[in-house]
């Protein structure tokens, strides 16, 4: 270790204080390293590998890469991203205003089709007549809804298009359902017209809390159809056989021990495919849902809870 005093030798390899300086100043004569008049050393170059080589030619110098319809975002193949008239449909689909008129057909369409009254023999009332003229003008606005969004989305091909979104696909579905029936096509003009019945869904894929609410309640009923695959599960296949013709005596379950209904004449036993022709039963999970939301309609749940009661499943069950 030095001490105070002595000298030290310099940053760039000269001497200390008393070193005399070289020609080029002592900076620029440690640099060269020899003596003057002799080039120094040359300086420390790094080699790339190939592969080091080939990855910097690949970021720098880019391979193009052959586009096509799956490719290229240009929506149906005409309209680019930088084309004026799909960034002006962008701006129209992403107005706020044009979401509340369409909100506000959709609800003026639901409001017809509650008002709709029909009589026997295809006869309609005067209101219905009337609110049939309306028909057009709905259309019209959906399907400028739908080519605006085509417009500015895409169709179909590339990622993020129009048509790989679920609720663009049903509403895509009842446009075209719509334009067939209003075009008075050979189809049966009864079955395109039932297709109007998902107009109102269309509100749920407008509002986004809608699809919130929609997702609880089919959480909650797939959850008491799940309770009731545990309870229920083969429950509803025993009836009242006659013990001499073999015929079922009544369309409702039995069973044999408390609480279960009792077989007043013949045998309860298996197999009865179960009530409303095998359909309201607990045996698997969609038949399960599906009961699960006949009571929730309270559209002959009394039924339900009579056959529950009468396969022998106790109160507390039941309830």
């Amino acid at each position: 270790m030095a001490r105070f005093g002595e000298d030290l030798p310099s940053r760039y390899g000269g001497g200390g204080a008393g070193a005399a300086p070289g020609p080029g100043g002592a900076r620029g004569g440690s640099r060269q390293g020899g003596p003057p008049g002799q080039p120094g050393p040359r300086p420390q170059v790094y080699k790339q590998t190939k592969a080091q080589r080939a990855r910097t030619m690949a970021l720098y110098n880019p391979i193009p890469v052959k586009q096509d319809c799956f490719t290229v975002n240009r929506s149906l193949f005409i309209f680019s991203e930088d084309n004026a008239i799909r960034k002006y449909a962008k701006r129209i689909t992403e107005w706020p205003p044009f979401e509340y008129m369409i909100l506000a057909t959709i609800i003026a369409n639901c409001i017809v089709l509650a008002l709709e009254q029909h009589l026997p023999d295809g006869d309609k009332t005067p209101m219905s007549e009337r609110l049939d003229d309306t028909e057009p003008y709905f259309i019209g606005i959906f399907c400028f809804e739908a080519g605006i969004k085509i417009i500015a989305l895409g169709f179909v091909f590339h990622k993020g298009s129009y048509l790989r979104n679920g609720w663009n696909v049903m509403d895509f579905v009842v446009v075209l359902t719509g334009i067939l029936a209003t075009a008075g096509t050979q189809f049966d003009l009864r079955t395109l017209r039932a297709v109007r019945v998902l107009r109102p869904l269309k509100l749920v894929s407008g509002i986004p809390s809608l699809q919130v609410i929609g997702l609880l309640l089919f959480f909650a009923i797939v959850m008491f159809a799940i309770i009731g695959l545990e309870f229920y599960m083969g429950k509803f296949h025993k009836a009242c056989f006659s013990n001499e013709t073999g015929e079922r005596l009544g369309d409702f379950p039995c069973g044999e021990d408390w609480p279960a209904r009792r077989c007043e004449e013949g045998t309860c036993k298996k197999y009865w495919e179960g009530p409303n022709f095998g359909i309201t039963n607990f045996d698997n999970i969609l038949f399960a849902v599906l009961t699960v939301f006949q009571c929730i309609t309270m559209e002959g749940w009394t039924d339900i809870l009579y056959n529950v009661s009468s396969a022998g499943i106790s109160g507390a069950k039941a309830v």
